[in-house]
């Protein structure tokens, strides 16, 4: 892609921004129609594309069926609905209904898209619309066409700023996912996200293949659950930009579990809520996805642990962001993280620094299961990294990895786990200060291979920083607002087990009354 499309998504999503802020409309009344715009344009430019090489082989253009097209993987477009028709038509002429008229049509010829497409375009002013689909045609395409999936995928983030709390439903930082996936390496298999959002972990995965110089459509196949409607449809949207495809399905994965998922998958990713109270566990009771038990505290976290884990094949892999409450959670949830390790199913575990989010400043940990490590030499180990200094600065407020720190982060486990490193970002020199030899060894403050005994000792913890330690010579570099986020957090831990050891007393204590 030319490297000036970084000023292109940012001049597109300034202007679109502006139309926005002068239609009177919120975000999340406008985010939608306008992502569903940028499929549009980029359904008829693959439909284009495909038509030109269909008609070259049949030499005729009415030779050429709708089951040509879907053969080749591309959406069949009905000749109304394509976005080079509708820029045609006089601006007078152009209404919310004639968008509206043009996704279902499309739903129509495309099962896989059914109620998938946004149909609420009467609700956005013809001026602004109009200039709209103006903005989304100068859309300047490269060789490859991915240039909508990037435009998409800024405009998903812009927007999930902009709505706050609501948007960290349904998108989760690309560098956050990008070094979840460089972890658990989704070469080839079936992948899962029981909290799919708008789809960042599949787009992540087939990049990952695409970097490793393979087809996704030929290597992964994607399964994903959400329980709102509209976050539903951006993700069918988001694969739809990107080339892929998906069995996306809308339910509550607390009780649902709509792709009978136990040990099914070869990759589970996922974001979930954090700390999600008032789950009704009489309805989870006969669930084989919890095959740990139940935990008696009132949040959600270590139910969501065992979805994912429970989900894995015999040598399946798993990662996902986790609160950092669960790592040091007592009772129940302590019994249940200390059978995982038991299980030798925990491998990695990385901490990772505040602001990394646009609705939570908190700092939060990334969880990696590895089912295959049993009977390895690493399976009574585990590998712990603490990556909180590490972060490139977006804006006072936000944080993020830069490519080289991913693949810098995710050579370190591949050093532990004895695997080539990747040199793709430049990553190699950062690598040689820590790893001289390119050979893995516990640094202080960085990295640490703990024992199942050593964790044994330290209450079954699965907080990095009880094992990495600090490394020598650090200055303190003492940040009033970052520290007083890390005690909040802790705070929060210690009454969330001592609400579970008042729950324990008053059970207790009603067992010998009766």
């Amino acid at each position: 892609m030319a490297s000036n499309n970084g000023e292109i998504e940012k001049r597109l999503w300034a202007t679109a921004d502006e139309l926005r802020a002068n239609s009177g409309l919120k975000a999340s009344e406008y985010s939608t129609p306008v992502l569903g715009l940028i499929f549009l344009r980029y359904a008829d430019y693959k439909f284009n594309e495909a038509e030109q090489v269909l008609k070259g082989k049949t030499g005729s253009r009415h030779d050429v069926a709708k089951e040509d097209y879907q053969a080749g993987g591309v959406l069949f477009i009905p000749h109304n609905s394509r976005f080079s028709e509708i820029i045609k038509l006089p601006e007078g002429s152009i209404t919310g209904q004639t968008i509206n008229d043009a996704m279902k049509a499309i739903e129509a010829e495309n099962s896989n898209l059914k109620d998938a497409l946004p149909k609420n375009y009467s609700s956005i002013e013809k001026t602004t619309l109009v200039e709209l689909l103006k903005l989304i045609s100068s859309i300047s395409v490269d060789k490859e066409g991915d240039v909508f999936g990037k435009i998409y995928e800024y405009f998903l983030s812009n927007f999930a700023s902009s709505e706050g709390a609501k948007g960290g439903e349904f998108y989760t930082p690309t560098s956050l996912v990008k070094l979840i996936v460089e972890i658990i390496e989704p070469f080839h298999g079936k992948i899962f996200d029981p909290a799919c959002g708008s789809g960042g972990m599949f787009v992540q995965s087939a990049h990952f293949v695409e970097n490793h110089q393979k087809s996704p459509d030929s290597e992964i196949s994607v399964y994903g659950e959400e329980k709102t409607s509209d976050t539903v449809r951006l993700c069918k949207m988001n694969l739809a930009v990107h080339g892929l495809e998906g069995d996306i399905r809308e339910g509550n994965t607390y009780y649902e579990d709509l792709h009978n998922s136990t040990g099914k998958f070869d990759f589970v990713m996922a974001n979930p809520p954090f700390n999600v109270d008032k789950i009704d566990k009489e309805r989870l009771k006969d669930d084989p996805r919890f095959p740990i038990g139940l935990p008696k505290t009132d949040n959600g976290n270590y139910l969501w642990i065992q979805i994912f884990y429970s989900a894995l094949n015999d040598t399946g892999r798993a990662g996902f962001v986790m609160a950092n409450s669960a790592a040091d959670a007592r009772s129940s949830e302590m019994e249940i993280r200390k059978k995982l390790i038991e299980n030798r199913a925990v491998d990695v575990v990385v901490s990772i620094g505040p602001n990394f989010f646009y609705t939570v400043t908190l700092p939060c940990t990334l969880w990696f299961l590895d089912k295959g490590k049993r009977n390895t030499y690493r399976e009574d180990k585990v590998l712990f990294l603490d990556a909180r200094n590490i972060f490139q600065q977006v804006d006072r407020a936000h944080r993020e990895f830069t490519p080289r720190q991913i693949e810098y982060l995710a050579n370190r486990v591949r050093l532990y786990r004895g695997e080539t490193t990747e040199n793709k970002q430049d990553s190699a020199i950062l690598l040689k200060e820590k790893f001289p030899e390119y050979k893995y060894a516990d640094v202080a403050g960085l990295c640490k291979v703990a024992t199942i005994k050593e964790i044994e000792s330290q209450g079954w913890s699965l907080n990095p920083g009880r094992y990495v330690g600090i490394a020598a010579g650090v200055p303190d570099d003492f940040d009033f607002k970052e520290r007083l986020e890390e005690l909040n957090e802790e705070l929060e831990s210690l009454n969330a087990e001592t609400k579970s050891l008042e729950e324990r007393i008053s059970e207790y204590v009603g067992k010998l009354l009766q």
